[in-house]
């Protein structure tokens, strides 16, 4: 499905990315984005959409919804991108913050709007405490940018897209034992840039 606006074709599981001449950081690919790069386009979609799809996913339950998400995410990336600013904060929470959107039009758009508004006290986070949560999320997405590429693709696809060691494997064609490999030492690369700061 093409995307209005000349945006280049999003899939929400996408094939095996081909190998681009350079990894670039997620910042530089905005900078280059904004300046309508669709090789830097594919990258950052490449290495994002699966964990924006697994986020849409838990959070909608519903395939056809998070698909949908996703779309919106990268078609409002696609859009957006000169909007970023490298010096105010990293291109993940940046990137993050439009899926979240996204999904939450989603959420929305389901929701009945004839249903009555219960008599209960919410149960969801006060400000406060979505506050500390953001900071947290950004912490740790900041953090897995310093991971090697490598390590920072297991971790984002076991976590943020749910798919168990083995699909991993599967997904990115390396042995199993790759894939443990790659998640200890990414694990304990993580715990020592975050010890003591997320207590």
């Amino acid at each position: 499905m093409e995307l209005a606006l000349d945006t280049p074709r999003l899939r929400a599981v996408p094939a095996r990315p081909e190998p681009l001449a350079a990894d670039l950081a997620d910042a530089d690919l905005l900078v280059r984005i904004a300046d309508r790069d669709r090789e830097a386009f594919e990258q950052l979609y490449h290495r994002y959409v699966r964990s924006v799809f697994g986020l849409a996913l838990r959070r909608l339950r519903d395939r056809q919804r998070a698909e949908d998400a996703v779309q919106e995410t990268f078609a409002a990336v696609w859009r957006s991108a000169a909007s970023y600013r490298p010096d105010r904060g990293p291109a993940a929470p940046w990137l993050y913050a439009i899926a979240r959107n996204a999904i939450v039009d989603r959420f929305r758009a389901k929701a009945d709007p004839t249903g009555e508004v219960p008599d209960l006290v919410s149960a969801d986070p006060g400000p406060q405490d979505r506050a500390e949560s953001s900071f947290v999320s950004w912490r740790v997405h900041r953090a897995l940018e310093e991971l090697p590429l490598r390590e920072r693709e297991v971790i984002e696809l076991a976590y943020w897209s749910g798919l168990s060691q083995s699909e991993v494997a599967e997904f990115l064609h390396i042995p199993l034992g790759t894939v443990k490999t790659r998640t200890r030492s990414a694990l304990a690369r993580l715990a020592d840039v975050l010890e003591g700061e997320l207590s």
